[in-house]
């Protein structure tokens, strides 16, 4: 079974969330199936793929996954520049505040990401992507990948 020293043997990040994934795979399947399908789902929603990276971006500085910061990072430099920073900055804030509330953001709160051109349904799925990449950090973390 690889052990969690496995994960970090090297600095190449393809290669550590591969790592990673077979120490999940050996040792907690139903986590590693879990986050696929979790983050299968946020790939889906109707937030445009600039604040999708931005939430897990959010969550993955937080959440101190270097790894995660490193492969987000790479995948939104390759979205190319994003057409309103301010409006990925009211997400990254409101990514933040939902963490800090446990959701219970307040009514002003939630107008100011609907005032940057967000709806009800994406403050949703905000919470879904952070569930997601919480799930991940946290994984990453545990078998030292992160």
């Amino acid at each position: 079974m690889p052990s969690t020293a496995t994960a970090t043997a090297t600095t190449d990040p393809a290669a550590r969330i591969a790592a990673g994934a077979a120490v999940l795979r050996a040792q907690a399947p139903h986590v590693l199936d879990a986050f696929l399908a979790i983050s299968r789902a946020f790939e889906s929603t109707t937030l445009d793929p600039h604040s999708r990276e931005t939430v897990i971006l959010t969550v993955a500085s937080r959440n101190q996954c270097h790894l995660c910061v490193d492969v987000h990072e790479a995948k939104c430099a390759a979205l190319g520049p994003a057409p309103s920073p301010e409006r990925l900055d009211a997400v990254r804030k409101f990514t933040l505040q939902v963490l800090a509330s446990s959701g219970a953001v307040t009514d002003a709160e939630l107008a100011a990401f609907e005032a940057a051109g967000y709806t009800r349904q994406n403050a949703l799925e905000v919470v879904l992507g952070i569930g997601a990449y919480t799930l991940s950090t946290f994984a990453n973390r545990l078998v030292r990948t992160a």
